[in-house]
């Protein structure tokens, strides 16, 4: 299948997902990702804020902020399809934009730059076990993190949104992590044991 034939697939399975099963497996998601080590040893943290059917990254970041971490959301430039972070510590630092997406307000927040964050959490529809993924269309996480070699690349997602393996093009780069609410899979070992065997 193509990309936009596996994007839409698995965003319809999403579609019928029941609120208490989200809520559930978010959490489950949300506990897995405080027991993280990357996690636990970053300081700061780049993280989308969330729309249902996503994993809810809301009460991810509320937790983050507990224990003291710097949380950088993403604000996107349509017209150059660019990304910038800034940190925040409260909901009300946000507006809703374009898509309802809930984005910073830049004069209310402060620019963090690529490589001041430890890990960035990478949104996405379908994803592989190798962490390849294909996003929502825009390429706006492949642009950005092409300039990223700080840290770790992370997504977070259900079950029903991992397959056997994603359509790759050479500009994709795949994650380093992904936490489901049943499994923690380390793709840059898949991606090493796929290239031995």
């Amino acid at each position: 299948m193509d990309k936009t034939t596996l994007r839409n697939t698995v965003r319809q399975a999403l579609a019928t997902m029941k609120d208490e099963d989200y809520h559930r497996q978010s959490l489950a998601v949300l506990n897995k990702v405080l027991q993280e080590p990357y996690i636990i040893e970053a300081n700061t943290i780049g993280m989308t804020i969330s729309n249902k059917p996503e994993v809810d990254t809301i009460l991810i970041i509320e937790e983050l902020w507990k224990l003291g971490k710097k949380v950088a959301v993403p604000k996107c430039h349509p017209k150059t399809r660019e990304m910038s972070f800034y940190a925040i510590e409260s909901f009300a630092q946000l507006e809703t934009v374009y898509m309802h997406l809930r984005e910073p307000i830049p004069a209310k927040s402060e620019f963090v730059d690529a490589n001041e964050m430890d890990i960035i959490v990478v949104p996405g529809v379908v994803f592989d076990p190798y962490g390849y993924r294909i996003g929502y269309g825009g390429g706006y996480y492949d642009r950005y993190v092409l300039n990223y070699n700080k840290g770790k690349l992370m997504s977070l997602l259900f079950d029903e949104q991992i397959i056997d393996c994603v359509p790759t093009e050479a500009h994709d780069c795949p994650v380093d992590i992904i936490v489901t609410p049943t499994k923690r899979i380390d793709c840059v070992a898949q991606r090493g044991a796929n290239e031995n065997g």
